[in-house]
């Protein structure tokens, strides 16, 4: 299935299933490097071509500090669950659901840090994509988050591919080959499995296509 293939079938979903014209909001999970990113991200632009305003926010913004990281010594395992502000995270998507503004973080890959207040999402927004690792994720208070989402959807990618994956994310922020690998293999494939072995049932399944 290619990623056209599935930004029209989960475009079409989110067009058919919001009948009322309430906001709708939807959450992609999924390991780290399946793709979770690149489909939000071209999901949207092509419902704003179809004329429906949609706004992503990324989970990453919820990335604690990592000097917040080192004083938990958690910097080794940065992307597991605990290392999110997993409370702070529900605490915004509460307030969102409750009719309000919010102002969610953003991180950036470059810096290594998130940035406070950097996507704006209004209760007039028609969808909102979130996605994260842990949007589906059966353990606490990331458990929680399920009933606040309108459609969920998981990527399931092979764990050969997510290796290959992971690796060329190190790769591609300057890592030696060695130190890439170890990246992947001792902490990103880890969360990888953990989000696989603790997935919560979702309302659509894609597998992607190893060419994506």
């Amino acid at each position: 299935m290619t990623l056209n293939a599935q930004v029209t079938e989960l475009a079409d979903r989110i067009r058919a299933e919001r009948t009322n014209g309430n906001q709708f909001c939807v959450a992609i999970a999924g390991a780290p490097g399946s793709g979770k990113s690149t489909l939000a991200t071209e999901t949207a632009r092509r419902l704003i071509q179809q004329r429906t305003p949609t706004v992503v926010v990324p989970m990453d913004g919820f990335h604690l500090d990592n000097p917040v990281l080192d004083a938990m010594k958690l910097s080794h395992r940065k992307g597991a669950p605990d290392t999110f502000d997993s409370a702070g995270f529900m605490r915004l998507i509460n307030t969102l659901r409750g009719g309000a503004n919010v102002y969610f973080p953003r991180f950036d890959r470059t810096l290594d840090l998130s940035v406070a207040g950097a996507v704006e999402v209004s209760v007039s927004t028609p969808v909102v994509i979130f996605e994260g690792n842990y949007l589906m994720y059966d353990a606490p208070i990331w458990r929680d988050l399920a009933p606040m989402w309108d459609l969920t959807v998981r990527l399931d990618v092979p764990m050969a591919e997510l290796r290959a994956r992971l690796i060329q994310r190190w790769l591609s922020q300057n890592l030696g080959p060695t130190a890439a690998i170890r990246r992947a293999e001792t902490n990103d494939l880890a969360n990888a499995q953990s989000v696989i072995d603790l997935a919560l049932p979702c309302d659509l399944t894609l597998t992607i296509h190893p060419e994506v």
